[in-house]
């Protein structure tokens, strides 16, 4: 299961009411996405509420092409805000903090745990297979990346 399965509305119950229609918890679900995220289903919402979905929209659901929106655009720019988050030096729990913070999103931090050292797994794995193949570059890339994640 991808992270992004793990990842849910804060205050969804109020969310919920305000919208006065039933949404999925889920933040990458469909549903959830369109009604949000629509004009109508934004004005609904309390302002404060707004701003953070507003930001997140932004940030995760404004593709070059609106057409990425459906493969999986927002779930790929949401990795890489967590693997960033990461590089910066945060903790599953301190990431957890700042994207409820940010975007009024939740997440368990074992998931987000879980998500980074499988992050961790694949870059070892990129780094071997790259040393194999004699692709110095890549191996230093993957290399790279795997120390910005585990410090």
């Amino acid at each position: 299961m991808a992270i992004t399965d793990k990842i849910y509305l804060k205050n969804h119950r109020e969310i919920v009411s305000q919208l006065d229609v039933n949404i999925p918890k889920g933040a990458f679900k469909g549903a959830t996405m369109d009604v949000l995220y629509s004009g109508e289903g934004l004005s609904k919402v309390d302002s404060a509420t707004r701003d953070r979905l507003l930001d997140f929209a932004q940030d995760f659901l404004d593709p070059e092409d609106p057409d990425d929106l459906y493969t999986g655009y927002p779930e790929r720019q949401f990795v890489t805000y967590l693997l960033e988050l990461r590089a910066q030096g945060l903790g599953p729990d301190a990431i957890v903090d700042v994207m409820g913070d940010e975007y009024m999103l939740y997440a368990y931090p074992g998931d987000v745990l879980s998500f980074l050292d499988d992050a961790v797994r694949t870059l070892e794995a990129v780094e071997t297979l790259s040393d194999v193949e004699g692709d110095e570059e890549m191996a230093e890339k993957a290399r790279k990346a795997r120390r910005a994640l585990t410090g």
